[in-house]
């Protein structure tokens, strides 16, 4: 298991930065042995010729969330299947109401929510006081993605995806648009091309 996992901590992942979204689960899963995703790697790979390292690229980002939806739709049965035998067992609650109603809510409350998003890692944070919305706070994935340096001073997963792009034509950085694409980001952005001397050569807006 070590031996096949290797790769993992070879030079070229060492020091990448931390992205979020469906390539990183598709990796941590296939690191996991997990075979239907092995299987699925395999496969993708055999057919694009490429070693493992390469999903760590534009392509591998747009494969892995093929694969990964994949992966879903073939679970999806048997979560329907253990819903319904649930149901049929009188288990019919599919939330804990609980705390639903504002008036059994203390003077001050706060809450957390974790969760794998289809871009990737969400997490919210509300602090309520007085049946109110005192503080809310959401790191959504492109958060994690864009974000231009992490705690460490290390480039973000756009910046670090994008260095060594050779542009086929400066005018038209469709090789710059693909990369950024692959993240799925949830913002508007825009690509900005510079000569060596800085002068911009085209600006680009990504709706």
């Amino acid at each position: 298991m070590e031996q096949e996992y290797s790769w993992l901590k070879s030079p070229r992942w060492r020091g990448k930065p931390v992205e979020v979204g469906p390539l990183a689960r598709v990796l941590m899963l296939y690191a996991r042995g997990h075979e239907q995703t092995k299987d699925l790697v395999h496969m993708t790979l055999n057919k694009l010729d490429l070693p493992v390292e390469g999903l760590y690229s534009t392509l591998g980002r747009t494969a892995a969330r093929t694969l990964e939806t994949k992966i879903i739709a073939d679970a999806m049965g048997t979560w329907y299947d253990n819903l319904v035998a649930n149901i049929k067992a009188g288990d019919v609650k599919t939330f804990n109401e609980a705390k639903w109603d504002p008036s059994t809510w203390p003077k001050k409350a706060q809450g957390v929510g974790f969760m794998e998003a289809p871009r990737g890692a969400l997490a919210h944070w509300i602090v309520i006081e007085d049946k109110k919305i005192a503080n809310y706070q959401a790191v959504v994935p492109s958060t994690w993605n864009a974000g231009p340096r992490d705690s460490e001073g290390k480039d973000g997963p756009y910046e670090a995806a994008l260095a060594g792009h050779k542009l086929h034509d400066p005018k038209q950085p469709i090789e710059i648009l693909r990369t950024i694409h692959s993240f799925d980001p949830c913002i508007a952005c825009a690509v900005h091309v510079t000569d060596p001397e800085g002068e911009e050569l085209v600006k680009v807006k990504v709706r």
